[in-house]
């Protein structure tokens, strides 16, 4: 046999092979018992797909057709386990309960990954489509990072090789929309501010490292030590009278430089700290994406001193190439797109629904997209008739034609109140301000 016919032949036999291996695995699916959120009467299916990624299925008796293709925010850095996707099921059982099936990945490894999580999204439509058929409709829902991953899911994956849709909506829920390059950059400033005035991540006698590191490769910080270090320093777990004026001064500045919440300065400092790690150290190579050159900081008890004395980095455009390829989104929506966020998101900024708007505007297909918003406080889950007011508009938008407005969802989720007894939230007048008015601007080698 001539080598290139040997070639092929083995090229063959590793297709033929991974093709058996999807086939086994979707038909390895085990029946599992539902959580009791998700109703009466509706299937449960757990696996896991070739990547090694484990996902959940839940497909109600009175299935009205459609899936709905979940991709779950964080991103989670813990090894994935079998049962992780019971917790998005869950969350948004009113998907169920609005008669559509769900289908929810963990993706297939802890971490960053836009891309990755965008091909495992897809790799359970498939899972779905060759276990029970392909539906009437597919849908894909992103909620917070899983958004930014429903967003480049459809954009890699929107269509098959023929051309034909494979999702025919997306819904978008406290979405990180601005990308990789532009949602995080509050975040690196954190870290820069926060050192500034506590000096303790890292502390003395640590090894220095970049802070747009996030951590060392091999860091033996855990998440419970970090928030010690930073009630040590503010006292922010600490009733504001027991804080010291040194504390308080800390925080207070902290807050007001990096403009946000009280309740959510750990959270963002850990996700500076763990996530960024993971995300330069294992995602990019090393390569840094952030940059603070140029910011001019304000807020402060003294804006001078905090801007001379602030840890300055310069993004290196192998970095940033890098994380806008994996996250950053083109705009060029080919479906119905609806999106929903809280005007006071404490996680992902509301502002960043206008980066998303703008892209999409860029890319001529703002008639695809209507963006709604709530007067709400939260992050991980809004009002349930909310949720399902935006599964029925987008229903309606499909089948009939009838593209919503923030106005008609606002009437939908009160129409849905009587099934979920909830207040609904909608601000049908609200516009969100550009981004800047909350991260500071910057330049940055490499993003458009």
């Amino acid at each position: 046999m001539s080598a290139s016919r040997l070639i092929a032949l083995c090229a063959a036999l590793a297709l033929s092979a991974l093709t058996t291996t999807v086939a086994d695995r979707a038909q390895a699916q085990e029946a599992k018992p539902c959580p009791a959120s998700v109703g009466e009467g509706v299937a449960c299916y757990a696996g896991q797909d070739v990547r090694g990624a484990y996902y959940w299925i839940a497909v109600p008796k009175t299935w009205n057709g459609t899936l709905v293709v979940h991709s779950h925010g964080g991103p989670r850095l813990k090894a994935p386990k079998p049962d992780d996707a019971l917790e998005d099921l869950e969350r948004f059982s009113v998907t169920v309960k609005e008669g559509f099936a769900w289908a929810g990945t963990n993706y297939r490894r802890g971490g960053y990954g836009t891309r990755s999580a965008a091909e495992d999204t897809d790799t359970l439509r498939q899972l779905f489509w060759t276990k029970f058929g392909r539906p009437k409709h597919t849908l894909l829902h992103g909620q917070s990072y899983g958004a930014n991953v429903a967003a480049k899911t459809a954009e890699l994956y929107g269509r098959d090789a023929a051309g034909k849709l494979n999702y025919d909506g997306v819904v978008l829920t406290s979405g990180v929309l601005g990308g990789g390059t532009r949602s995080y950059d509050f975040r690196a400033d954190l870290r820069a501010v926060y050192q500034y005035y506590c000096q303790n991540n890292p502390a003395a006698g640590e090894a220095a490292y970049p802070l747009w590191q996030g951590q060392p490769v091999d860091s033996k910080l855990t998440n419970h030590a970090l928030d010690e270090r930073i009630n040590a320093c503010t006292g922010v777990e600490l009733p504001a009278a027991q804080r010291t004026p040194e504390q308080q001064r800390k925080l207070s500045n902290i807050l007001a430089v990096i403009r946000i919440r009280e309740s959510s300065l750990q959270s963002h400092l850990g996700w500076a700290t763990f996530t960024f790690a993971d995300l330069v150290n294992k995602r990019l190579g090393g390569h840094n994406p952030f940059s603070n050159v140029g910011v001019r900081y304000q807020g402060s008890d003294d804006d001078a001193a905090l801007n001379r004395g602030v840890a300055r980095f310069a993004a290196d455009p192998e970095g940033v190439r890098q994380l806008a390829f994996d996250s950053d989104l083109s705009g060029q929506l080919i479906v119905p797109t609806l999106t929903m966020h809280a005007k006071d998101d404490p996680t992902a900024f509301v502002e960043l629904e206008s980066v998303f708007r703008d892209t999409v505007a860029q890319a001529g297909a703002s008639d695809l997209l209507v963006q709604s918003f709530t007067d709400e406080h939260e992050h991980s889950k809004l009002a349930t008739p909310e949720y399902a007011a935006l599964l029925r508009a987008m229903m309606a938008w499909i089948d009939k034609g009838q593209k919503p407005s923030p106005a008609s969802l606002a009437a939908g989720c009160r129409a849905a109140v009587a099934t979920y007894g909830e207040a609904c939230h909608f601000d049908v007048g609200y516009k969100p301000a550009p981004l800047a008015a909350r991260s500071y601007p910057r330049a940055k080698a490499g993003v458009r």
